[in-house]
């Protein structure tokens, strides 16, 4: 039984500039929303295998990390589902212990997978010795949260319409972190 509604886990080293974009991002959600519903933070760091349990315990998962997009620094992509599976198979180089397409080969093998997955993707300047984020990764941090915030707020009106009914007090809920659903 999962325990755990939905999970935002921030990826990324901090000590390597744009790399910890992740963490950064999920440390101003938290901030900005402490009181989400049902909404578990995780900084997962560099990743390591301890995670998949954490994986496989939720319902939903957001991932905040760096990816190689192709694109202008602080460019921010959402993938959800399979459109994030086949972009992590595609993108098999990974600068952490573990990929993040390892743990979710594990949640499958348990059959465990979050069926409601997204990655919120964010374009790398520089990944070298720093404590901070570049300029436009920095400036892309409010989008990575809007994005997440607008995932959960989708994710929960689905919930509705397919349930016919939601536990109250969720919209109240949801209203009161800042939340419009």
């Amino acid at each position: 039984m999962k325990t755990t509604d939905t999970l935002i886990l921030g990826i990324g080293n901090t000590l390597l500039a744009d790399e910890g974009v992740g963490v950064h991002a999920l440390e101003l959600l938290h901030s900005s929303y402490p009181n989400l519903p049902d909404v578990s933070f995780i900084d997962g760091g560099t990743l390591s295998f301890t995670l998949a349990a954490y994986i496989e315990d939720c319902d939903k998962l957001i991932v905040l990390d760096a990816a190689e997009l192709n694109a202008r620094p602080g460019t921010v992509r959402t993938m959800v589902g399979e459109e994030m599976d086949v972009f992590l198979g595609a993108t098999r180089r990974s600068p952490h212990e573990v990929s993040l397409l390892d743990l979710f080969d594990i949640a499958r093998l348990t059959e465990c997978l979050p069926q409601k997955r997204a990655l919120i993707g964010i374009q790398p300047g520089r990944i070298e010795w720093g404590m901070h984020p570049t300029a436009p990764v920095e400036q892309a941090l409010s989008t990575v949260v809007k994005e997440a915030i607008d995932l959960l707020s989708q994710w929960h009106h689905a919930q509705k319409q397919v349930t016919g009914d939601c536990p109250e007090p969720p919209a109240e809920t949801f209203a009161a972190a800042g939340v419009g659903l």
